[in-house]
């Protein structure tokens, strides 16, 4: 593995000194692969305009995050920005100069790459939905091609700008970024075949999150009772990144698995809060679902500005989770049930 490691530093030191102008847009391709991107950005928008392909986004997003935290747990991957400093590979030689960035010091695992991976999820059910709508329009085979071909390679050149952010950042090796794209279409195209996904009831998303839930953490605390500590990268994030503020509690596996189970519970109570069900019998037009998108991203981004201390664990992971669930009580429940009742209120004066 050394040897792997050492050429997947020296891959990261190439880019890092040919590449330094591209320097914003590989920290751009980094923050939109993030899964925070899909639950507070493109879920709204495509749960409004195609309901069955919002609740995918979030079920291949969720349970391959899940996948991706055990997998870390199990493979114990390095990361390049302490990897160079721990290693004895280079012995008395010296050490390549990685750069660091803000959001370079992530504190958990490397292996599988979750940024790689959860890119390559959501983007697989999104161009898999544009073509099954082409389809459904009966769009001509040649420009049906040309389109197929187009997403595809869209979606090729996203991951590949995302898996060479993550290794400019020095987050993570190769290897690791190639594992995450592989493993997340894996889990979007068996997750994409699961129709229990799209009507599941409130008492399948409560036992999904619980079991989830407690096999991470009773996996945890099995491991830690055999002596292994799956937190032992929180210590190497804080000892080898350059500046402590960039190392973010948020980034730690309990903040990511309570920050998935909140959104995969919330969206469970938003799809059958009473709310969501008189929606439901509203029929609604092409300019009411716009306003909804609308009004939804622009809530969703006054939620995402609230932030909370990290000196109270017990605390901070409480409040994540409940941020978690009202992200998706927004554009499920709240927006819509606030549109119909100003739409009924102003037919309800047009009468009078």
């Amino acid at each position: 593995m050394d040897l792997l490691h050492s050429w997947g530093v020296e891959l990261a030191v190439h880019l890092q000194t040919k590449y330094s102008r591209y320097e914003g847009l590989f920290g751009l391709a980094s923050t939109v692969a993030d899964l925070h991107t899909t639950f507070f950005c493109f879920f709204p928008i495509w749960f409004h305009l195609r309901r069955d392909t919002g609740l995918r986004l979030i079920w291949v997003a969720v349970l391959g995050d899940w996948l991706n935290l055990v997998l870390k747990w199990v493979l114990f991957g390095e990361r390049p920005y302490w990897w160079v400093h721990e290693t004895r590979f280079y012995g008395a030689g010296p050490v390549p100069s990685l750069q660091q960035f803000p959001i370079t010091c992530e504190t958990g695992p490397g292996s599988p790459s979750g940024h790689a991976m959860g890119a390559a999820g959501v983007w697989y059910v999104m161009v898999t939905a544009l073509l099954s709508i082409a389809t459904e329009k009966r769009c001509p085979p040649l420009l049906y091609r040309f389109l197929q071909l187009g997403l595809w390679m869209l979606m090729g050149l996203v991951e590949l700008v995302v898996c060479m952010s993550r290794v400019y950042m020095a987050a993570h090796f190769p290897h690791q970024v190639i594992a995450g794209v592989i493993t997340g279409v894996l889990v979007a195209e068996v997750v994409s075949k699961e129709k229990g996904i799209y009507n599941a009831s409130m008492k399948k998303y409560f036992y999904t999150t619980l079991f989830l839930t407690s096999f991470a953490v009773g996996f945890y605390l099995l491991l830690k009772a055999l002596g292994v500590d799956l937190l032992w990268t929180l210590e190497k994030a804080q000892k080898w990144c350059v500046k402590p503020e960039w190392v973010h509690l948020d980034s730690t596996p309990f903040a990511s698995l309570l920050r998935n189970m909140g959104t995969l519970l919330g969206l469970g109570l938003g799809l059958h809060s009473p709310l969501y069900t008189e929606t439901k019998k509203t029929k609604t037009s092409t300019s009411f679902k716009l306003g909804c998108i609308v009004v939804s991203l622009f809530l969703l981004q006054l939620l995402d500005g609230w932030t909370f201390s990290s000196e109270n664990l017990v605390t901070f992971y409480f409040l994540s989770f409940g941020k978690s669930v009202v992200a998706l009580l927004i554009p499920t429940t709240l927006v819509p049930w606030a549109f119909c009742w100003i739409c009924k209120e102003k037919k309800e004066d047009k009468n009078l």
